[in-house]
């Protein structure tokens, strides 16, 4: 198989293709329809949750030749070439390496003059926030005035640095991270489409590892399909492979480490710790691991009909010893094996050496 930038490949040509920010789409779709699209955009969000992937739908959207709605039929000549980048009225600007006055004066020079092929004139200034105070301040001169053929779309992850007469001349959409469901449809569909055999537990690790970027969970399954090669053609993932590559703590691992905890194992829990120091395991990764699996166990605990998000990114087998070592413990006493553990963790990034605050908190955990 042959390997494809996924998020470039899969990247949504149409609003219909859009995972998540339903109101986002509802809203520009209806403005496209009524002809009552602004001058002046500003998409506020984290990194990959899809601000200029609709900015670049839009522009598409209002210069579609065969537009008889909302969706750009990506076939005329105005949709081909800004899907390929080279629609010379379709300008992207990234703020972090363009953000001086200079920059802006000379976007403003083009902004003026009609454009040459398309109906509107669409600027996008990825990482808006960037721009220095004098190149804000210029921006703001063309968006308190914009030429009738102009679109502005600025992007950026941090609008509380964003001057507020910008923010004010924009009209604002506020991005949303992805959910955990919203990112494994789209894996679901891709893997598909790429004839990948992947197990759910490997694409729900992905889905949980990207923070609500679904760019980083598309590159992670890249890496994924890189990294493993294919079979007869076909690429087959499982969860382990997905731990090794992010470099992710084995959950057996731990869960052995938590029978030792439960049943009140010292000598046991630190003759374990230390052979995992041996083979070279990153404690703080072990440690962040095992706090993050005490606190799936808390939440089950709490309340059983969690049980479905909870268990996300574990096989069968070690859902079903998660659910057995639950019962062994306490709620209460689950609260203050975790806070120990914090403490620890928090403690390691100054400690002389390093396992030394886990290996405290783990006696103190059970000799309790």
């Amino acid at each position: 198989m042959e390997n494809f930038v996924l998020y470039r490949k899969y990247r949504p040509k149409k609003f219909a293709e859009i995972i998540g920010q339903e109101h986002i789409v509802q809203t520009l779709t209806n403005a496209i329809v009524t002809k009552m699209v602004s001058h002046a955009y500003l998409f506020s969000g984290p990194r990959g949750s899809g601000k200029t992937t609709l900015a670049r739908l839009l522009a598409k959207a209002v210069n579609c030749a065969e537009n008889d709605g909302y969706e750009p039929c990506n076939k005329c000549s105005s949709c081909l070439e800004i899907n390929q980048g080279k629609a010379v009225d379709f300008i992207e600007i990234d703020a972090a390496s363009n953000r001086g006055i200079d920059d802006i004066r000379s976007l403003r020079e083009g902004a003026r003059f009609a454009p040459i092929k398309l109906p509107y004139k669409v600027f996008i200034i990825d990482e808006s926030h960037q721009l220095t105070k004098e190149a804000s301040n210029a921006l703001l001169k063309i968006l308190e005035e914009p030429p009738n053929h102009t679109i502005f779309i600025l992007a950026t992850t941090e609008i509380h640095k964003m001057i507020p007469t910008i923010v004010s001349r924009c009209q604002s959409f506020d991005f949303k991270k992805l959910t955990v469901p919203e990112i494994i449809k789209k894996l679901e569909y891709i893997s598909d489409k790429e004839k990948i055999k992947i197990e759910r537990s490997a694409l729900e690790l992905i889905a949980l590892n990207s923070d609500g970027a679904l760019r980083d969970a598309e590159g992670l399954l890249d890496q994924a399909i890189t990294f493993l090669g294919s079979e007869d053609g076909v690429a087959k993932i499982k969860a382990e492979d997905i731990r090794e590559l992010i470099g992710a703590v084995d959950t057996n691992l731990v869960s052995q480490l938590v029978d030792f905890i439960s049943t009140k194992e010292t000598g046991k829990a630190i003759d374990f710790l230390n052979e995992m120091m041996e083979k070279g395991q990153d404690m703080q990764q072990l440690t962040k691991t095992l706090i993050r699996y005490l606190r799936r166990a808390l939440l089950l605990k709490i309340n059983s009909g969690l049980i479905n998000s909870v268990l996300m990114g574990m096989t069968k087998e070690e859902q079903e010893k998660l659910k057995i070592q639950t019962q062994g413990f306490q709620e209460s006493e689950l609260c203050d094996i975790l806070k120990l553990f914090l403490d620890a963790e928090n403690k390691m990034k100054y400690s002389p050496i390093l396992q030394l605050p886990l290996e405290l908190a783990i006696i103190k955990v059970t000799n309790n």
